[in-house]
C-alpha cells in the first residue's frame, strides 16, 4: 500500500497526471476539491478578503483525505500536498499582502498541528513547468476564474516551490520536467514517467 502525491504550480499537470497513473495502475484517486469549493470563485474575485478562508477549506479537505488514504489500506494517488498550501500559497499570500500576519500565523500554527498527526506521502512526484508551459495548459482547459492570474504570480508560486523541493526531505522525491517530457501530449513521455515511478517504488529499471 503507498500514497503517492503530485505535487505542482496551477496548470502543471497534477490532475491529468494523477488521471492517467491511476487508470495504468489501478489505484485509487483522490482529487483536489476544485468544483465544490465554495470560495474558489470569491478568492478569485477578491483574494485579500478570502485567501484565508480558502486556505483553511483546503488545508481541512487535504488533511481528511490522507486519514481517509491510510484507512483504506490501499495504493492511493492524490492530486496535490497539505504541505503546497502551507510552504507555497499561504506564505506568498502573506508576502504580497494579500493574508494579514495574524492569519497568517494561525493558518501555520494549524498546519503545524495537523501535519504532525498524519504520515508522509510514500513518494512525491513534483511537476516542473516553466511560466510559458503553465500559461499554455490553464488557457487550454480555460477556467472563467483562472482567467487572470498574472504572470509575476505564477512566477513567485515557482519560486517557492523550488525553494521547498530543495529541502523537502520527508520521503521519496521525484522531479518531472514537464517541458520536456510532456505527458499529456506523448504516450512516449507518460512511459518515461511510468518507468522511474516503477524505479522508485519497486526497484525496477
Amino acid at each position: 500500500m503507498y500514497h503517492i502525491a503530485v505535487a505542482g504550480n496551477i496548470g502543471s499537470g497534477k490532475t491529468t497526471l494523477t488521471e492517467l497513473l491511476s487508470k495504468h495502475y489501478t489505484w485509487e484517486a483522490q482529487y483536489e476539491d476544485i468544483d465544490d469549493n465554495p470560495y474558489l470563485n470569491d478568492f478569485y474575485e477578491d483574494m485579500q478578503r478570502w485567501s484565508f478562508n480558502l486556505q483553511i477549506y483546503f488545508l481541512n479537505s487535504r488533511f481528511n483525505q490522507i486519514i481517509d488514504i491510510r484507512k483504506r489500506g490501499k495504493t492511493v494517488i492524490q492530486d496535490r500536498t497539505i504541505y503546497e498550501d502551507a510552504y507555497i500559497f499561504a506564505p506568498n499570500l502573506h508576502s504580497l499582502g494579500l493574508m494579514s500576519t495574524r492569519d497568517f500565523e494561525n493558518y501555520f500554527a494549524l498546519f503545524n498541528l495537523m501535519s504532525s498527526l498524519v504520515q508522509p506521502p510514500d513518494l512525491v512526484i513534483y511537476l516542473r513547468a516553466s511560466v510559458p508551459t503553465l500559461v499554455n495548459q490553464i488557457q487550454k482547459r480555460g477556467r472563467k476564474y483562472e482567467a487572470g492570474i498574472r504572470l509575476d504570480y505564477l512566477q513567485r508560486l515557482n519560486e517557492r516551490y523550488e525553494a521547498w523541493v530543495e529541502t523537502y526531505n520527508m520521503g521519496k522525491l521525484m522531479i518531472v520536467d514537464v517541458d520536456d517530457l510532456q505527458f499529456t501530449e506523448s504516450r512516449e513521455a507518460l512511459s518515461k514517467v511510468i518507468d522511474r515511478i516503477d524505479a522508485e517504488l519497486y526497484g525496477l529499471f
